[in-house]
């Protein structure tokens, strides 16, 4: 119990210093259970006290959507309340992505670089290259190419200032050999795209040797030891069916082994007045049936979409039918949802967010300050089902 109130004390802070906004409801701030119970969500929950209380577990979260989750501000957010419950939690950063590369922008918990040529294709405007987790690839056609990721602080005032890792595995293939830049300088060669580097780094450069082409998915990076990862894969402007264009989507998933998938995928469904819901609804079937092909114990949380406003003109009118949606799908897989529409306060409700600073002007997209306002929201809606779990 003193353990528990440590935490929560540390804790408090970081959700307590926010501005209240009146058109927030706070009183829907919680996690449903449509169907009732949620068995794997529980696990989860378990899993994560076990790692709160003793750093024993391993936990693992994705968190998969489009464009709301490649900037990277608001899955941040909630990767630094996680990792803020225990002193020594980080587990590794996980899935990175050189979006540089891409032509695309990177997610603002790291930054990318790139040299010499890349071709590129997504899960939103599919190439030849077979896609996976990320829902991108780059193609290396000769040893020119390079790619470097850096890893941001975390804020200032913690013990723990940094993001390091020590273990990285490609996500990819080819008959170019991936190696490592060491100290800008040294070549450490890895064994199938598994790496073990000789020291804990936040930096690291990708080259090739040999001849012929390469294929990267992605990059995983890992800390040796129990810890908490949370990864995020988004993909601007993708659609549930664009994420079903990722053919190797559960090769990949093996390697993320995740406990926890965060579904925030559906504003670019909404788009346009054909929306159809029970084609959504399959798509998003049919995800789910590829996340438990890999861990049939994973909790699917489902985030629902916010309220938005189509080409800025209109309040779009799919946004309704789509919670509803969520919520059936959260009762047939046994699944949690966070009404995100409800909470940020319903029918036109970005409106409001806009005039506080905390939207855009295409009334789509958040601010900064709107996507860890959404972090902080969502966060305290699991914590307070994790303080639940524990009475």
């Amino acid at each position: 119990m003193k353990r528990l109130l440590i935490i929560i004390l540390l804790f408090a802070p970081l959700l307590a210093g926010g501005a209240h906004y009146p058109f927030v409801r706070y009183d829907k701030n919680v996690l449903e259970k449509p169907a009732g119970s949620s068995p794997n969500y529980d696990l989860f929950l378990r899993k994560l006290d076990t790692l709160v209380t003793t750093g024993g577990a391993d936990v693992r979260i994705l968190h998969v959507g489009g464009s709301h989750v490649q900037g990277g501000t608001w899955s941040d957010r909630l990767r630094r309340h996680f990792l803020s419950l225990r002193y020594g939690c980080d587990g590794g950063r996980g899935l990175v992505f050189p979006f540089a590369a891409a032509g695309t922008n990177t997610p603002t918990g790291y930054s990318s670089f790139c040299t010499g040529n890349w071709e590129y294709s997504s899960c939103v405007r599919p190439g030849e290259s077979a896609l996976g987790v990320t829902g991108m690839a780059i193609v290396a056609r000769d040893t020119s190419a390079r790619a470097a990721i850096d890893l941001k602080p975390r804020e200032m005032h913690l013990m723990q200032p940094r993001y390091t890792f020590r273990v990285m595995d490609l996500l990819g293939e080819g008959t170019l050999e991936p190696v490592l830049i060491l100290n800008r300088k040294d070549t450490l060669r890895g064994q199938n795209g598994h790496f073990e580097i000789p020291y804990y780094t936040d930096w690291l450069q990708l080259a090739f040797v040999g001849k012929g082409s390469y294929t990267l998915r992605g990059l995983y990076l890992d800390r040796p030891g129990h810890g908490l990862t949370y990864s995020e894969a988004g993909v601007n402007g993708a659609s549930t069916n664009s994420w079903l264009h990722c053919s190797l989507w559960a090769k990949d998933l093996r390697r993320v082994r995740p406990d926890l998938v965060i579904f925030s995928i559906g504003i670019n469904d909404i788009q346009g007045p054909d929306f159809d819901v029970q084609r959504f609804k399959e798509h998003y079937r049919q995800l789910i049936k590829t996340v438990r092909q890999v861990n049939p114990r994973c909790a699917i949380l489902f985030t629902g979409i916010n309220d938005s406003w189509y080409r800025g003109r209109k309040v779009n009118e799919h946004t309704d039918t789509a919670e509803k949606a969520f919520r059936e799908l959260a009762k047939e897989c046994k699944g949690v949802f966070w009404d995100w529409y409800e909470v940020m306060g319903g029918y036109g409700s970005m409106a409001s967010w806009q005039e506080a600073g905390l939207a855009q002007g295409d009334k789509v997209h958040f601010t900064a300050t709107g996507y860890r306002l959404l972090g902080d929201l969502l966060f305290e809606a699991i914590y307070d089902s994790y303080q639940q779990s524990r009475k």
